[in-house]
């Protein structure tokens, strides 16, 4: 039921995501592109986990599947975060967009591109609390690190838990 609400929170967020860049305005960026990806790893692993709804270490194997795709996802984000605390005079130039990296270049290239990270990520765009969108998805990663191997690794409690017979 875990995974469930997992992949059910990660299909919110990313609409969510979808609704700020289409009816707010807000271009993303390629490391933006990027947590969205990782994002969409982590709802179809955590979907897989729910279908499948393993025991016992098929429940651990899933737990640290969502733990590595989520912890990719708070590394891009933790990225993005340090871009954007940079000082102006330190911020990478910007780059040519993403859809022209994936034209123009290999894709490891492109990749190494984009998780350099370039001027455009460096700027806050939108914020929420005085949270940009980068710290949010920072906050949500670690979560669904501690949340997936929380929930997919604790031992279901009539194996932890022995009544003796009489």
């Amino acid at each position: 039921m875990l995974n469930g609400l997992v992949f059910l929170g990660c299909v919110g967020c990313l609409v969510f995501s979808y609704y700020v860049q289409h009816y707010q305005g807000v271009e993303p960026c390629p490391l933006c592109i990027f947590q969205r990806l990782a994002l969409l790893a982590v709802a179809l692993v955590s979907l897989a986990a729910a279908l499948h709804n393993p025991r016992e270490w098929g429940a651990k194997i899933y737990g640290v599947l969502l733990a590595l795709v989520a912890g990719g996802g708070a590394g891009i984000a933790a990225r993005h975060v340090w871009l954007q605390h940079l000082p102006p005079e330190e911020t990478p130039r910007c780059g040519p967009s993403l859809e022209y990296m994936l034209e123009a270049f290999p894709l490891n290239e492109t990749i190494r591109e984009v998780l350099t990270g370039s001027g455009e990520c460096a700027k806050v765009d939108w914020t929420l609390l005085g949270f940009s969108m980068p710290q949010w998805t920072l906050l949500l990663f670690v979560g669904l690190v501690i949340v997936g191997l929380w929930g997919n690794w604790r031992l279901p409690s009539s194996t932890l838990i022995t009544v003796p017979k009489s």
